[in-house]
């Protein structure tokens, strides 16, 4: 599993509601995955988690970032990583956007249709081009399916106009979706990428590195219905090597492989203290009788996943037996700001009083980047970190997220 006597020593330290991030716990998790996939680069998808202190930490770690803004590559230059090791990322680009980022020195775009092609051509003159392919998205909390990612047919096109525009066609890249709880998506991904990869031979396209995406799994989080999730990652991280030989044998070249984890890096080793702010029972209007417990924080300003699946709740002032099942609500007035699925009610302590702390674990991905500037008056989040193996109680919190 993965170890969290940092993060509840610095959350029972905490006496306000923050986010609080294990840099050493997010340190050692990059140099697992190093270690589970010899010889790929890592590019941190920084929307997880946008957070000086934990880029730095992972760039100190050789991590190089994938980035989606003008504003998320200045951010990962901050960190004094290469631009040779950032990456524009997202194939939704403006033309003012791809010049920017041209002019800060990243040469390596995303890209997923012609007219995207057109435009890095223009104005990202030389530069070197990977397509994203489409993939279904089964098997994940979050297919990503529609939004982005191409046809085989249509990367055939992509690269073969970037090749005429001047610019280097150098990679194909995937997402197989985000929480992915299957090996057979990464299997069906490779199947893709390889015929693609032999199509583009055929044409005398010869791709320098593969981009194998997101969708590494947090291990901490639960379902709908309460229950943990067990991703199967010794068999996906097994599919995912075996795959990368079978390209290289398809490439017949020298092949190197990127991956972009996201919440697999951070949200296990990110944590919020937040607080009750009413546990009460009413009667619903179809006349049963209801328990909710309104935390301090919710969907707006810190939960923003909870639509898919349920974050642990830890009450630890509470040593009692006796719980009630309840619907989890955040403190605004907007109706989406709670979860409760079918079959999924949280068992709270019923004695929970205003006030009473309440830890919530595996919440380090998206937390801070998804948060609203104040919805209803209700301020995101601030976020504080731990430096290193040594601290259990977190440095001086920051002002929050940028």
């Amino acid at each position: 599993m993965y170890d969290t006597t940092n993060l509840r020593a610095a959350l029972a330290a905490a006496t306000e509601d923050q986010i609080v991030y294990d840099l050493p716990g997010i340190a050692e998790r990059h140099d697992s995955l190093v270690r589970e996939l010899p010889g790929v680069s890592v590019r941190f998808a920084m929307k997880a988690c946008p957070v000086d202190e934990v880029l730095a930490c992972l760039a100190g770690r050789g991590a190089g970032f994938d980035a989606a803004s003008p504003h998320e590559i200045a951010q990962a230059l901050a960190t004094g990583t290469p631009a040779d090791r950032i990456h524009y990322g997202n194939t939704i680009k403006s033309d003012r956007h791809i010049a920017e980022a041209h002019r800060r020195g990243i040469r390596d775009f995303a890209t997923d249709s012609v007219e995207d092609v057109r435009a890095i051509a223009q104005f990202a003159p030389g530069a070197r081009v990977f397509c994203r392919l489409g993939t279904d998205g089964e098997g994940a909390l979050w297919g990503l399916s529609h939004k982005f990612g191409c046809s085989p047919a249509d990367a055939l096109r992509v690269l073969t106009t970037a090749r005429a525009a001047g610019l280097t066609p150098s990679g194909l890249s995937v997402h197989v979706g985000s929480q992915q709880m299957t090996a057979e998506a990464w299997r069906a991904a490779f199947d893709r990428m390889a015929d693609v990869l032999a199509a583009l031979g055929r044409r005398g396209i010869l791709l320098d590195h593969i981009n194998l995406g997101g969708g590494l799994p947090a291990l901490g989080y639960r379902d709908r219905h309460g229950r943990p999730l067990d991703p199967p990652l010794d068999k996906i991280f097994a599919v995912i090597r075996e795959g990368m030989q079978r390209l290289r044998a398809v490439a017949g070249a020298p092949l190197d492989f990127v991956i972009e984890p996201g919440r697999y890096l951070v949200a296990d080793h990110g944590a919020v203290r937040a607080h009750v702010s009413r546990l009460s029972a009413r009667q619903q209007v179809t006349g049963e009788r209801q328990h909710w417990l309104y935390l301090s924080c919710g969907k707006f300003n810190g939960l923003y996943e909870m639509d898919a699946l349920q974050y642990t709740l830890v009450f630890p002032e509470y040593r009692g037996s006796d719980y009630v099942p309840a619907v989890v609500a955040g403190p605004t007035c907007d109706s989406d700001d709670a979860y409760s699925h079918e079959g999924s009610l949280v068992h709270v302590p019923r004695t929970a009083a205003s006030g009473d702390p309440v830890w919530i674990l595996s919440a380090g991905a998206y937390a801070t980047s998804y948060t609203t500037q104040g919805f209803n008056g209700f301020a995101p989040l601030p976020y504080t970190w731990i430096r290193d193996e040594r601290d259990a109680v977190p440095a001086t919190a920051s002002g929050g997220p940028r």
